[in-house]
């Protein structure tokens, strides 16, 4: 009775688990990644995203004026609270804080306790109390400003400034039109010669015909960072080099194995009567793509699509490689590459929030085309 046809098996438990395990690990980065897109650059490279609803310490600078100071037994004097420098209003607009380490160099900016009296490297002493009110003290005149480091705990700080800064980047909707201008026939292209490629080596006799199946799924395998340069000096041969003729076509060179490869799978699997009725009927072979196969084969060329235009929408390499450097042709990846983050270092605020702008597109392309990606693969994955 353990083998009974439709039983659950007894593994089913393991299987959920695996699936909701793999669906967590897949989650929890772009779960980061959406938080972190929201939070200040500053505490983001102090904390986790985990941590993004709690306090966070920070270390701030502040400059003491020379000419603030006064005379007082013998000695001069220097007071003030830190939190009242308009350096520091940002994080403290109340002018309140709390201090529990401070510093007078920068390699060190939480060297000593808060009330801690430490020696000045140009002469006298300091202290800053856990308040943020501080006191320096020497017995000859103070002829230059002094750095003073703190570290303060600051409330969790959210802002919407990473996307306004993404998004009101110059040239960043030319670069949005650019991308759209390259993954749309990139995606279109392949998709009319793969469908065209598919019928006839999956429904026409000829000569060679398992061979070239053969050198399709061998193509699969082979990366794409092989065929680059000898691909560009091709397009330089023959005139069109840097341009987006160029990048059509070279995306569609590299996902033409694929299409041929899912869309000739799934068409093999149509129902062999309909296509003998059309030919005893009269129908041409062109007539039995167009108005027979075409419309049937739609699970599947909707399938290739969402992964082509996703491919082409997120590319750096080929767009680098195969488009002119110049603002007026750089794509969305390329533009946040080298210019927002090109010049802003490990800013992981504006990579996040360039992140999620990148994704608004190929996220509404998926969503409404998934009903149709299971069973095209499906479909395709079992012959």
């Amino acid at each position: 009775m353990e083998n009974i046809a439709g039983q659950r098996s007894g593994l089913n438990w393991a299987v959920n688990i695996t699936v909701v395990l793999m669906v967590v690990i897949w989650l929890v980065p772009t779960v980061g990644l959406f938080v972190s897109s929201f939070r200040d650059r500053d505490q983001i490279s102090e904390s986790g995203w985990w941590k993004a609803p709690l306090p966070v310490d920070l270390t701030f600078r502040t400059r003491v004026a020379a000419d603030t100071q006064r005379e007082e037994n013998g000695s001069f004097v220097i007071e003030g609270n830190v939190f009242t420098d308009p350096a520091q209003a940002r994080w403290f607009p109340d002018q309140t804080g709390t201090v529990s380490h401070f510093g007078t160099r920068g390699a060190a900016p939480a060297e000593f306790d808060a009330g801690q009296i430490v020696d000045l490297r140009t002469g006298g002493t300091v202290t800053i109390e856990a308040d943020g009110t501080y006191l320096l003290r020497n017995d000859e005149a103070f002829e230059r400003p002094v750095t003073l480091y703190f570290e303060a705990r600051t409330a969790p700080r959210f802002t919407t400034g990473n996307y306004n800064t993404v998004l009101s980047a110059d040239g960043m909707d030319r670069a949005f039109i650019n991308t759209l201008t390259v993954a749309i026939p990139a995606t279109v292209i392949p998709i009319l010669i793969a469908a065209f490629a598919a019928y006839a080596l999956a429904w026409m006799d000829f000569v060679g015909r398992g061979v070239l199946i053969a050198a399709v799924v061998g193509l699969l395998v082979v990366p794409l960072q092989l065929a680059l340069v000898p691909l560009l000096n091709l397009h330089n041969q023959i005139g069109i080099g840097q341009s987006f003729l160029g990048i059509w076509l070279a995306h569609t060179g590299f996902g033409l194995p694929l299409a041929v490869y899912l869309l000739r799978n799934y068409m093999v699997g149509l129902p062999r009567d309909i296509i003998e009725s059309a030919r005893v009927d009269g129908a041409t072979d062109f007539q039995i793509f167009v108005r027979i196969i075409l419309p049937l084969s739609f699970p599947a060329l909707a399938a290739f699509a969402i992964f082509q235009f996703l491919w082409t929408w997120n590319d750096l390499l080929v767009a680098k490689v195969f488009l002119p450097s110049g603002s007026a042709t750089q794509v969305m990846t390329v533009k946040i590459a080298d210019d927002l983050l090109g010049s802003r270092g490990g800013d992981w605020g504006i990579l996040a929030g360039a992140a999620f702008v990148s994704l608004a597109i190929p996220l509404i392309v998926f969503f409404t085309m998934q009903r149709y990606l299971v069973r095209g693969l499906l479909a395709g994955a079992v012959k």
